[in-house]
């Protein structure tokens, strides 16, 4: 199962707040094993939550929605849920409860538009005010609020999806190549025989340059089981070092005359080169 996040609000589109669930819910998935798939960020437009919502549910995937079950007219996503699923908003009865519980009889039809939900859902507890979301089809629907949303996501993850959980979370290594060549295009062949053998790994290649718009270094490595993320990082490991002996071989400039055809770092007046790479134990 893939899963997946809705940000909504014209409030972070704007830059007038700064999201908060995209990096707490990859952080709650990881703990359990689990990553995020995709994620989407919507402003407050109606038509737009639902069509992507239509999109989300015939998917299949798990996704947690955050922001817009409010009660104000900039509040859309109820509204929008319900047009996706097809079904009309009622006031859901264990959400009233709740209500009651948090404002005892203080309760008035604007609070009650708060426990109004799409129709045949159920309730996602809010462990902060008791003002609960709501889930249908592996969808949560969560406050905009994160001291909120999060303990809400994490109750989700927790109830529906343990057996998912990879009690052996996934690790990623990589290789930190320096140089002038150490550039993708040089290492291409390498990085598709990799994903070809190993459909299992994730691989990934982050070149990095500096402010001065030069090259500094290119981060290559793979995420996954860690015996097998070993067992190819040291395939790769042989590969380049193959790749440095190549380059130096087929007739590279001596030291103290650059090194523009290797991945390379030289020693002054040694022969030998100097492999310019470090392995990056990330986690």
């Amino acid at each position: 199962m893939n899963f997946g996040a809705l940000i909504i609000g014209d409030e972070i589109l704007s830059g007038k707040r700064v999201d908060q669930h995209f990096k707490k819910i990859v952080s709650l998935l990881a703990a359990r094993g689990l990553r995020l798939s995709w994620a989407e960020y919507l402003g407050d437009e109606r038509s737009r939550i639902a069509a992507t919502l239509k999109r989300s549910f015939a998917a299949g995937d798990a996704v947690f929605s955050f922001g817009g079950i409010g009660n104000t007219p900039d509040d859309h996503t109820r509204q929008a849920a319900a047009e996706a699923l097809g079904v009309d908003l009622v006031l859901h009865p264990e959400a009233e409860r709740e209500l009651h519980v948090r404002f005892a009889n203080d309760i008035n039809d604007a609070r009650l538009l708060l426990a109004t939900f799409p129709r045949g859902v159920d309730i996602v507890p809010n462990p902060f005010n008791r003002i609960a979301g709501f889930c249908v089809r592996d969808h949560y629907f969560l406050p905009g609020f994160p001291q909120m949303a999060h303990p809400m996501a994490e109750w989700a993850l927790d109830t529906f999806y343990p057996h998912l959980f990879n009690r052996q979370p996934m690790v990623d290594r990589a290789l930190l190549l320096t140089g002038p060549k150490a550039y993708e295009s040089a290492l291409l062949d390498l990085m598709q025989r990799i994903v070809a053998d190993y459909p299992a790994l994730r691989l990934f290649s982050l070149p990095s340059i500096g402010e001065d718009g030069q090259r500094r270094h290119l981060e290559l490595g793979v995420e996954g089981e860690p015996a097998l993320v070993d067992q190819v990082m040291e395939e790769i490991r042989q590969e380049v070092e193959r790749l440095v002996s190549g380059a130096a071989l087929a007739g590279g400039p001596r030291p103290g005359r650059g090194n523009s055809n290797s991945m390379t770092k030289r020693r002054v007046n040694d022969k030998t080169p100097v492999t310019g790479f470090c392995l990056l134990p990330r986690r």
